[in-house]
C-alpha cells in the first residue's frame, strides 16, 4: 500500500514517469488482495495456516509484475489501439480482482459474527470483528476512489493517494486502539475457554469457594489444573471483570441477603462481612459501595423499612 501511493504521487506530480512505475504499482494491487483475504483469515481462524496453494494466488501478480518490467516508454506513449486494449484490460482485470478479493474478506467476516453472536463474544473477539469490519470499510473507499478515477477522471487523480494515505493513517490507528497487534485467531478458541469458565463459575457457586476469605487466583487455577495467567484471562473475558470484583460479587450477594434476612437482624454488619467471605470491614464496606452504589447499613435500614 505504501507503495502504491508513492508510485501515485510521483505519477501526479513527476514529469515523464517511466511505465515500469505504473505497472508494477498497478501489479502490487493484485498483491493487496490475497495479503488481506489471507490477513482476515488468520484473525478469525484457529491456528491458522496458509493455503497449501497459496502461490496459485500471487501468479496473477507476479505474471503482470514481470511484464512491467517489458514495458517500453516508446510503446506506452504510442496510444495506439493496441497500447489502449491492453492498459484498459489490465486496469479492469486489476479493479475486478481487488473487488473479488475485498467481497470475499467481508464474508469471512460476516461468517465470524454468525458464529459468534454480539452477546457471546469475549472483548478480544469484539475488538477483532471491529477492527475487521474498519478494515473492510477503509478497502471499499480506496477502491471507490480509484475506479471513480478511471471512469472518465470522476474525480481528480491525486484523490486516490490521499484517500489511500488516510485510510492508512486511520487503520494504523484504530490497529493499536483496539490493540489487534497483540491477538489473532486463537482468541476464537470458545469451546475451551468457555468450557473453562463454566467450570470456574460451577467450582466458585456449588463449593461457595467466595465464602473463603483467602480464595486466590493462584488457587482456583489449581484445582482446575490451569495456570494463574490463564484463568485470569479467562474470567477477564467472560465475567468482564478482574478476580477481585468476580469474587467479590458472589460475597455482596450473599451480604444483600443475611443484610435482609430475619434470621440475621441482629448480627452487626462486621459479622455479615466475615461470614460473606470478606477479611475485613473496610475491604466489605469498599466493595458493597462499588456494587450497589450505597453502605451496607443504608441497604439494611432501606429495607427494613421497606418490610
Amino acid at each position: 500500500m505504501a507503495f502504491r501511493i508513492g508510485k501515485s504521487v510521483m505519477l501526479n506530480f513527476g514529469n515523464d514517469l517511466e511505465p515500469v512505475f505504473i505497472f508494477t504499482g498497478l501489479a502490487f494491487l493484485l498483491l493487496i488482495g490475497p495479503l488481506l483475504r489471507w490477513y482476515v483469515s488468520g484473525m478469525t481462524t484457529v491456528a491458522f495456516k496458509l493455503p497449501k496453494y497459496y502461490v496459485i494466488e500471487l501468479i496473477p501478480f507476479g505474471l503482470l509484475f514481470l511484464g512491467s518490467l517489458f514495458v517500453t516508454k516508446n510503446w506506452f506513449e504510442t496510444n495506439s489501439k493496441e497500447v489502449v486494449i491492453i492498459f484498459g484490460s489490465v486496469l479492469i482485470f486489476i479493479y475486478l480482482h481487488f473487488a473479488f478479493y475485498i467481497f470475499n474478506a467481508a464474508r469471512a467476516v460476516r461468517k465470524a459474527k454468525r458464529n459468534f453472536p454480539v452477546e457471546l463474544r469475549t472483548k478480544s473477539q469484539k475488538a477483532i470483528l471491529t477492527w475487521l469490519g474498519l478494515v473492510i470499510m477503509g478497502f471499499v473507499i480506496i477502491w471507490i476512489s480509484y475506479f471513480l478515477n478511471i471512469i472518465e477522471d470522476t474525480v481528480p487523480y491525486i484523490t486516490g493517494p490521499i484517500m489511500y494515505s488516510m485510510v492508512v493513517y486511520f487503520l494504523s490507528f484504530k490497529a493499536f486502539q483496539h490493540k489487534v497487534t497483540d491477538i489473532d485467531g486463537n482468541v476464537f478458541k470458545k469451546n475451551v475457554d468457555s468450557g473453562l469458565f463454566n467450570q470456574i463459575t460451577t467450582l466458585i457457586e456449588s463449593n461457595k469457594l467466595y465464602l473463603e476469605p483467602d480464595v486466590s487466583l493462584s488457587s482456583l487455577s489449581k484445582l482446575i489444573s490451569i495456570t494463574t495467567q490463564k484463568a485470569s484471562e479467562i474470567i477477564n473475558q467472560h465475567a468482564k471483570q478482574n478476580f477481585n470484583d468476580f469474587i467479590n460479587h458472589y460475597r455482596i450477594q450473599e451480604a444483600k441477603k443475611l443484610l435482609v434476612s430475619s434470621d440475621s437482624e441482629n448480627y452487626t454488619i462486621a459479622s455479615i462481612a466475615f461470614d460473606s467471605g470478606f477479611s475485613s470491614l473496610s475491604s466489605f464496606n469498599s466493595a458493597f459501595k462499588k456494587f450497589e452504589g450505597i453502605t451496607p447499613s443504608i441497604y439494611r435500614e432501606n429495607n427494613s423499612r421497606s418490610k
